[in-house]
């Protein structure tokens, strides 16, 4: 198979890409009764397009956010409520053994990756996490971890 693209289109370049370890999103506190959890992960890709200038560290942190956002809205259209572990920019690890507790499987995560094509710039977003039910109130969502250090970061210049 042949691939061809326009001689006029210019590949796109990878400035940056991030992905770090899991980190458990709730405590032992937290209580969470734990109903099921999905056999398999749900995984969304979002791009976001910026014509005229490089996104700075709050858009960003914002696509991140709205990328978690949809897949929440699509996992709960499949009667889940949340994601368990969850993966930030910056290299986070287990601490204590109580974490290690949960499965490996039940992991969600986010890759953030920054393209150039001469003066445009694209954001990509892959976001993938393992949906679970948790019965009873949900906890408060609490922000990526490691967010606020996306935001202030000055690779996009």
């Amino acid at each position: 198979m042949k691939w061809f693209r326009r001689r006029d289109q210019l590949p796109w370049e990878v400035v940056e890409c991030e992905t770090v370890e899991p980190v458990l999103m709730f405590d032992d506190d937290d209580e969470l009764e734990i109903v099921r959890i999905r056999e398999a992960d749900a995984c969304r890709k979002y791009i976001f397009d910026f014509e005229k200038h490089a996104p700075n560290g709050t858009q960003c942190a914002s696509a991140v956010l709205f990328a978690r956002q949809q897949l929440l809205q699509e996992i709960a259209k499949k009667n889940y409520n949340i994601l368990l572990l969850e993966r930030s920019v910056f290299s986070c690890l287990f601490t204590s053994p109580s974490n290690r507790s949960l499965s490996p499987s039940a992991i969600s995560s986010w890759t953030f990756t920054l393209l150039r094509q001469r003066q445009r710039h694209r954001i990509e977003i892959v976001y993938t996490g393992r949906p679970g039910y948790v019965s009873g109130k949900l906890p408060p969502l609490r922000p990526p971890p490691f967010l606020a250090v996306l935001e202030g970061r000055h690779m996009f210049s």
